[in-house]
């Protein structure tokens, strides 16, 4: 045979009897790659069910899973109450899952100190806003204690063991914060302060700084303020008197020289 007529074709047998040879070359080749090199690079008919391991300190995780021939690796830390420190979280594959021997298993570990957020602004707002905000920021509402005070259901101030809490102080998440809120009352021990003969103005601002609110302020119908200074000659309550904080004071406003009479009728 000379060189290079190993696969000349010189006839339709010659050509069918190399396509044969080729075929049959790439069928074993074939045989030999699905049932013999495959299966034993990558185990075939070998496989591990993956156990639970949600709820299993970090400690334990090695010697179960090389009893099963598989590995782990912790992928991440996070937080959960529902969880002790360095307990499983979650897994990926999920438990139950068929896998091949050596698998590595990657797991959600619980810290051991929950993370910290600042305390949200809870003050000056109602108890159902703040009770809200606590959920949003992953803190837990504790006692709602009653305080005398004229914003009924409004949040005065927030404690946590006890102590008097800043908006913006970090707390662990978790942290249990009691609620200091307004009764809607407030204490009947404020004593009014005397008006008249005060500045119309300047007492407007005396009302103010005594946390107490302006009520009917009566003009008398023969009177006219116009352009000219406004003076308290009546207050009720008197001066003197108890009230809560809140609690209204009516005015009346006239003339400095102004005398009222007797007559004038005082709106209880």
């Amino acid at each position: 045979m000379k060189k290079g007529q190993l696969f000349k074709t010189e006839t339709v047998g010659d050509f069918i009897k190399h396509i044969s040879i080729s075929i049959g070359i790439l069928f074993f080749a074939v045989i030999v790659y699905f049932y013999i090199y495959l299966p034993n690079a990558t185990n075939h008919g070998d496989s591990v069910i993956v156990p639970e391991l949600a709820g299993m300190h970090s400690e334990k995780l090695d010697s179960l899973l090389s009893a099963l021939n598989l590995r782990f690796e912790i992928s991440d830390s996070v937080f959960s109450e529902d969880f002790k420190p360095l307990e499983v979280i979650r897994q990926f594959p999920h438990a139950g899952s068929v896998v091949k021997p050596e698998r590595k298993i990657y797991v959600s570990i619980n810290r051991i100190h929950p993370p910290t957020v600042p305390l949200p602004a809870l003050v000056e707002v109602s108890l159902p806003t703040s009770i809200g905000i606590l959920k949003s920021n992953d803190l837990k509402l504790g006692q709602v204690i009653l305080k005398p005070s004229p914003f009924g259901n409004y949040v005065l101030e927030m404690q946590v063991n006890g102590v008097k809490m800043e908006i913006g102080a970090r707390v662990p998440k978790g942290t249990v914060v009691d609620l200091i809120v307004g009764d809607g009352a407030g204490p009947n021990d404020l004593r009014v302060n005397n008006f008249v003969g005060m500045n119309f103005k300047t007492a407007l601002l005396m009302l103010s700084a005594q946390n107490l609110h302006q009520g009917d302020i009566i003009i008398p119908e023969e009177v006219d303020t116009t352009g000219i200074e406004i003076i308290v000659f009546r207050q009720k309550p008197k001066a003197g008197d108890s009230v809560r904080v809140g609690d209204p004071v009516n005015l009346w406003i006239g003339p400095r020289d102004y005398a009222p009479k007797d007559s004038i009728e005082i709106k209880q």
